[in-house]
C-alpha cells in the first residue's frame, strides 16, 4: 500500500475518533426527525456510512 493511501486512512480514523466523541455527538442530540429517524441516530449512521464509502474509495484505488 502506498504511503499516501495509508495517510488518508489514518486521517479518516482520526476524523472518526473526533466525530464520535461526546462533545460532537451531543450537537446532534436534539428533538426532531429526518425521514422518520431521530436526528441522533441519523447523524451517527450517516457518518458511519460516509466513512465506509470513503474507505472503499481509498482502498479501491489501492488495488487498481
Amino acid at each position: 500500500m502506498k504511503k499516501r493511501h495509508e495517510q488518508k486512512l489514518v486521517v479518516l480514523s482520526i476524523a472518526l475518533f473526533l466525530i464520535f466523541n461526546i462533545p460532537f455527538v451531543l450537537i446532534f442530540n436534539f428533538e426532531g426527525e429526518v425521514y422518520g429517524i431521530p436526528t441522533f441516530y441519523f447523524s451517527i449512521f450517516s457518518a458511519w456510512l460516509l466513512s465506509i464509502v470513503i474507505s472503499y474509495i481509498v482502498l479501491n484505488r489501492h488495488y487498481e
